[in-house]
């Protein structure tokens, strides 16, 4: 079976989410049968030259491509991607009313109408939660029939990361971590540095610092205080960034939400405590085993950090994560929806 992957054009600069999850399904997906290359848009492509197409991200980044790729006849896979704070039923009235508007006139586009297409025109959706999976179905009208959920995941080399190099290099060890991007006002750096000004407990946030509004504030703010401890981004394969969490005591993700925060898995796996919050599916993933902290409160991002640093590190959340969202566990069910669509034929 050959297997074609894609996302949107700015994936590679993103250096976020999608771009580890494209990458890592890539890389084992072949250990279960398919064959795996990574759509060129350069190449001109037809029906024959791949049995199926997997798009990562249904938004405006990939519509004209995921719609250009069903026209060829191409059986379409998309991982969407995609939360809402509002109820499904929200989601469904806002889709509705998107839908009159277009038809009232050219040129009109909605959020939630771009996503709906483009999973409407998926033979399987693959979202990475149940969560995630309802939205789709109750709210964007998509068969639930069509719909498989295959976890997010993380590389197992983060299970014997050695804090050493991280320590050596920095003189700090057992501190509360954050990594992701601090450009984006979705993963709440500033509310999270205005929750450490108050902590006395060294902090280290390794992030792309994007240029802009939010991200300059971070970076202000953060100069302010001595305990905090900047370092621009890492790539996802460093030995740094593994070494960074192995080295660290707590790691904290306050984003207004995540499905599921791939760094918290890679930061649990490596033996980290989590406080994280608990929009968007990251309880399906830490369940019991991590502290979940109201993202729109500075207060109770200190209070979940405060009571993680007096807990002991366990093995518990670990052994978990090592167990339920490996990268191969994450391509074998990838490979499990390939050949339904592709026996099926849909």
């Amino acid at each position: 079976m050959r297997v074609t992957l894609a996302g949107y054009q700015a994936v590679s600069i993103l250096h976020g989410g999608p771009r580890t999850q494209i990458l890592n399904t890539a890389k084992h997906l072949p250990k279960f049968g398919p064959v795996v290359r990574f759509f060129d848009p350069w190449t001109p492509l037809k029906k024959g030259d791949t049995d199926l197409f997997h798009l990562f991200a249904a938004n405006i980044g990939t519509y004209h491509l995921a719609r250009e790729v069903q026209a060829l006849g191409i059986p379409l896979i998309v991982s969407p991607i995609v939360f809402s704070l509002h109820t499904s039923a929200f989601v469904r009235r806002t889709l509705n009313v998107s839908r009159l508007l277009q038809r009232a006139g050219k040129g009109i586009w909605f959020d939630y109408g771009i996503t709906a297409d483009i999973c409407h025109w998926a033979s399987r959706v693959l979202p990475n939660t149940a969560a995630e999976g309802r939205l789709v179905s109750e709210g964007l009208g998509v068969d639930p029939g069509r719909i498989s959920v295959v976890p997010n995941g993380v590389d197992e080399r983060f299970y014997t990361a050695d804090p050493t190099p991280f320590i050596e290099k920095y003189g700090i060890r057992d501190f509360i971590l954050n990594v992701g991007h601090t450009g984006h006002a979705r993963k709440n750096v500033l509310a999270l540095i205005s929750a450490l000004s108050e902590i006395d407990h060294p902090a280290v946030i390794i992030g792309r610092f994007i240029t802009g509004e939010y991200g300059d504030a971070c970076r202000r703010e953060a100069a302010k205080h001595r305990h905090i401890l900047l370092i621009d981004g890492l790539e996802n394969s460093s030995d740094m960034l593994a070494s960074a969490y192995a080295a660290c005591d707590t790691f904290v993700l306050p984003s207004l939400f995540e499905t599921p925060g791939i760094a918290a898995l890679e930061a649990a796996l490596a033996g980290a405590k989590v406080v994280i919050t608990p929009y968007g599916g990251t309880k399906e993933y830490f369940g019991d085993l991590a502290g979940y902290v109201e993202p729109s409160s500075v207060v109770s991002i200190r209070q979940g950090i405060m009571a993680a640093l007096e807990k002991k590190k366990g093995t518990e959340l670990r052994e978990h994560v090592r167990k339920n969202f490996l990268w191969q566990t994450v391509a074998q069910k990838t490979a499990a929806a390939y050949r339904e669509v592709s026996t099926k034929g849909d």
